[in-house]
This record gives structure tokens, C-alpha cells and sequence, in this order.
């Protein structure tokens, strides 16, 4: 299987910087194109040799008021700061889209850290950076990409798993971020190699060469699998977007430009915390990619069958219907 990381050399080389004033060791990363300066450990992510950092993760106290109650969460949204609080975890504010501070529950280590850090934290910091986020998996297939929208447990990171297995490229999961610079060509942002299943789901599928990383949570139920192979580290243009449902057999059918419009703002990242997390000028910028995505690519129902003997049913239609619509823009131009 080929593997295409489009960085320079020496960011595959693991690096790291001279220690914080938090006593912590600044480590450097690479993600959705950008250069991450860490004081939070991110095996996760691909390493990357120091430089000006697009985005600086620091380890500190955040004057926010952690939730009393166990399991607690609270939030509150400005232009330019952004604070997200786990009583069980920790507090993250986000600053000018360029900084994150984190200020850990007492006793929580980084594994558990990175849960909220790589998926709302940075979700949400990609937003402020004028991203179109969905919660999806992005899949690259042939020069183009795919992207697995839907509710929990609709089988996204399944799908995503098997359609590895059958030899295409994992762009990103659980946080899909879209570059909508250029309106005829949404492109889809490499995010980092790795892919949350569950265990039925990893076993059906049986990915070659990833490593299973342990368990930081009792209640996680889904294992990381750190990708060896099968990773894409280049942009593709989005060409597809599916909702996945449930159904008996593998089907697609195109959802009506209103219908489309909907999906993606239901499954946008930022709309996972409502309206307050739209301040300023974000809902009418959100509102506006949301269409020009829904315009350009629009978004079918991909009806998956239920149980994952049946997967590989729902991955010849998807590359057929890849197909289809790769030789109709042939005809086209």
C-alpha cells in the first residue's frame, strides 16, 4: 500500500524544543497543514522539527471556573477567546485561533488531555481559522476524497476502517477541516494517522500495520489505532459527502439541495455547542461555507447494512459512485 506524507523531510524527523516556563518540554507536531508547538505530549500527531508555530499549546492556569458537578462541562464563546471546561478532564481557552492553554484536572495526565485537545479544542481552533469543520472521517481515494458524516454509532470510522482495508488513504477522522479559499475546489485538509474503532469494528476489519494504543479511559470505549500505512498527508478536493444510515443493503441516493444544506450545518463541529459558539461575524461566514459546500458537492444518503460482514457491500458502491462521478466531470469539461 502506498503511503504519500506531502511535508518537508525533516518534519518526519521527531524533535524537540528547549523546556517551557512550565518545566514542561515543548515538542513540535504537524496537522491539517500547520506547525504545533506542544507542551502536551501528542504521539498522535506527526512530529515536526522546531519553527514558528501556527499554533502554541501551553500548560497553565486559566482564570475560568471548572464545573462543580462530576462530569460537569461548561463553555462561553467571545470573538477572539474561546474557553471549554471538563470537570473530569481539564480547561482549554483558545486565543486569536493561534494559542491554546490548557489547565489539567488535578491527577490527569496527557493521554487523557489529548481526547478533548485533538477533537472540540482543535475543532474549534480550526473554526476560528476560518475552516469549515465537520464531525466526519475523510477518506482519499484516487486523487480525490470523501468525506463520512453522521449520528454516533451511524458507522463512520467503520466505514472509513474498511475502506483502508481496501487500499485507500485515511485523510482525517473525527475532525474534518475543509479549505473553502477556492469555491470550485473545497480541499480537504490532511489531519493526522489515526482512526478511532470499536473492537468488533477492528477485528471485522483487521487494518494492516497499526498499532493499538492503550486504553487511557475506562469509559472510551473505542480504541486508537496509530496508522503505520495508510495515511495521506496531501489536501485532496472533496468529490463526495455521504450521511450514513443503517439499512439492508448498501444504497445511495442524493439528498435535495435543501436536504444537503442540513446536513452539513447539523453535522458542522461548531454546532455541536449551538448558537453561542457562533459570535460576530462566525454564523453568517458559517451559514455561507455551509451552503457553498452544500452547492458544490452536495451530500447523498449512503445506507450501510447492518452487521460488518456486510461492509464490503457499502465500499464497492461508494467506489463505483466515485467513478461515476469522476468520468461525468470528464464529459463535462
Amino acid at each position: 500500500m502506498n503511503v504519500s506524507i506531502v511535508a518537508p523531510a525533516t518534519r518526519l524527523d521527531p524533535d524537540v524544543g528547549p523546556e517551557a516556563r512550565s518545566g514542561r518540554v515543548r515538542r513540535f507536531y504537524w496537522a491539517y497543514g500547520l506547525t504545533i508547538s506542544s507542551e502536551v505530549a501528542l504521539p498522535e500527531l506527526q512530529p515536526a522539527v522546531p519553527a514558528a508555530p501556527d499554533i502554541v499549546i501551553a500548560v497553565g492556569p486559566v482564570d475560568f471556573p471548572r464545573p462543580a458537578t462530576a462530569g460537569g462541562t461548561a463553555f462561553r464563546f467571545e470573538p477572539t477567546r474561546q474557553y471549554l471546561s471538563w470537570q473530569a478532564v481539564g480547561t482549554f481557552l483558545i486565543s486569536d485561533a493561534s494559542r491554546i492553554d490548557v489547565d489539567p484536572a488535578p491527577g490527569i495526565d496527557d493521554p487523557l488531555l489529548a481526547f478533548p485537545l485533538l477533537g472540540p479544542v482543535l475543532a474549534l481552533t480550526l473554526h476560528q481559522r476560518r475552516l469549515l469543520v465537520l464531525h466526519a472521517s475523510a477518506i482519499a481515494v484516487g486523487g480525490q476524497s470523501v468525506i463520512f458524516m453522521g449520528d454516533k454509532g451511524a458507522g463512520k470510522s467503520t466505514t472509513a476502517g474498511a475502506m483502508i482495508s481496501a487500499g485507500h488513504l485515511l485523510l482525517t477522522d473525527d475532525v474534518v477541516a475543509l479549505d473553502l479559499s477556492d469555491p470550485s475546489r473545497p480541499m480537504i485538509l490532511p489531519g493526522f494517522p489515526q482512526l478511532k474503532l470499536a473492537a468488533d469494528a477492528a477485528d471485522a476489519i483487521r487494518i494492516g500495520q497499526a498499532e493499538v494504543r492503550p486504553q487511557v479511559h475506562p469509559q472510551i470505549e473505542k480504541a486508537q489505532h496509530r496508522l503505520q500505512e495508510g495515511f495521506s498527508g496531501e489536501a485532496q478536493p472533496a468529490a463526495r459527502i455521504y450521511v450514513l444510515e443503517r439499512g439492508e443493503q448498501a444504497a445511495i441516493t442524493p439528498l435535495p439541495g435543501a436536504g444537503a444544506l442540513q446536513a452539513i450545518i447539523k453535522f458542522s463541529y461548531v454546532t455541536r455547542f449551538g448558537r453561542q459558539a457562533l459570535v460576530g461575524d462566525f454564523a453568517s461566514t458559517h451559514l455561507a461555507q455551509c451552503a457553498q459546500l452544500a452547492a458544490r458537492i452536495g451530500v447523498s444518503r449512503l445506507e450501510v447494512p447492518t452487521g460488518l460482514k456486510l461492509i464490503d457491500e457499502a465500499v464497492a458502491l461508494i467506489e463505483r459512485d466515485l467513478a461515476a462521478g469522476a468520468q461525468a466531470r470528464l464529459a463535462e469539461a
